[in-house]
């Protein structure tokens, strides 16, 4: 079968296509033949050894597929060859096949297509995660989100909508802006480019202020860098500030503001509630099939590449340029 390969730590233009063996199920797995990868951030940190897994080399990228399994190994009784499925993978996606733990597979809904199923989980899970079980985000609150035009960003803005928020998008450009206010978005507006200076924070903070009518209740922050100590200034009094990604730089926070507001600064790590919490996790999922039968989620695929240029996929992610989500089609 063929993968796209790290070798050794690098950037997208490290990354090779190879011919590999394919994998054999085990006890408790299943062999998945890989249909659509969702591209994110994470796999542009994992190929430089920059994120908080580093599995060893050779290695795929890709840490969310949807396909049909192929076989399944002694015990697996809760799927068989043909059923299509999706999964969190972590890892090793970017290939023809995949072997997992039967245990990670999700049987995809009848109507869902496999380009939408590979942009699902990750994305519409880390954000519902993030708003509903981290940031408590009740109707009627105003909830900001940074990089509201990126895969988790517009997640946060159709679920903050469909949880009955006050959604204000913020983020690089207009087009990205009127693109996630055409998503849910009650309002939005431009932040100017990271990194800012002392007067652009200030200026950052007023805007979020104004636009919000004195200031908002949850800031989901995919952006970090520059961006958060002046979010978190307008956070209004018990207001949440969810740590989602870090794409602009590792922010540093005076936590003298947290008692001045008496807020919280919340840590999302989606992946790691998953595996601690399954039956919270299979929860969060039946709601999230609910939202998207009812038409109030759905991805937006903005570009898919076929796997022979997986490298341009992760590229266009980590320039910021995508709108919604990037796949990759096998």
């Amino acid at each position: 079968m063929k993968a796209i390969l790290s070798k050794a730590p690098g950037l997208p233009d490290s990354l090779v296509l190879e011919e590999i063996a394919s994998p054999s199920a085990g006890p408790g797995q299943a062999v998945v033949s890989v249909k659509a990868v969702g591209v994110n951030f994470p796999d542009f940190l994992i190929i430089q050894d920059m994120y908080q897994f580093k599995p060893p080399r050779p290695f795929s990228p890709g840490g969310e597929i949807s396909g049909v399994v192929k076989s399944v190994g002694e015990g697996v009784t809760a799927f068989k060859p043909g059923d299509r499925v999706f999964a969190s993978c972590g890892s090793g996606g970017m290939a023809e096949e995949i072997l997992l733990d039967a245990r990670r597979l999700v049987a995809m809904p009848d109507d869902m297509p496999f380009e939408e199923a590979a942009a699902f989980l990750m994305t519409y899970g880390t954000s519902h995660y993030a708003l509903k079980d981290r940031g408590k985000l009740q109707p009627g609150e105003k909830l900001l989100v940074l990089g509201a035009a990126g895969g988790v960003g517009l997640a946060a803005v159709e679920l903050g909508r469909a949880m009955g928020a006050e959604v204000i998008a913020a983020a690089s450009s207009q087009e990205k802006v009127d693109f996630a206010i055409s998503k849910g978005a009650h309002k939005g507006f431009v932040y100017p480019s990271n990194p800012l200076s002392k007067d652009q924070q200030k200026a950052f903070s007023d805007q979020i202020k104004d636009i919000s009518g004195g200031g908002v209740d949850v800031i989901y922050d995919g952006v970090g860098g520059d961006y958060a100590e002046p979010a978190v200034r307008a956070l209004n009094w018990e207001g949440r500030f969810l740590v989602i990604g870090f794409p602009a730089g590792i922010p540093k926070l005076p936590l003298n503001l947290t008692l001045l507001k008496s807020c919280q600064i919340v840590g999302v790590f989606w992946g790691a509630a998953v595996a601690r919490d399954p039956k919270g996790h299979e929860e969060n999922l039946a709601d999230l099939f609910r939202l998207y039968r009812a038409g109030s989620i759905k991805p937006h695929i903005s570009n898919a590449y076929p796997l022979s240029q997986a490298a341009d996929a992760i590229r266009e992610l980590s320039e910021r340029r995508a709108k919604g989500k990037v796949v990759v089609t096998i």
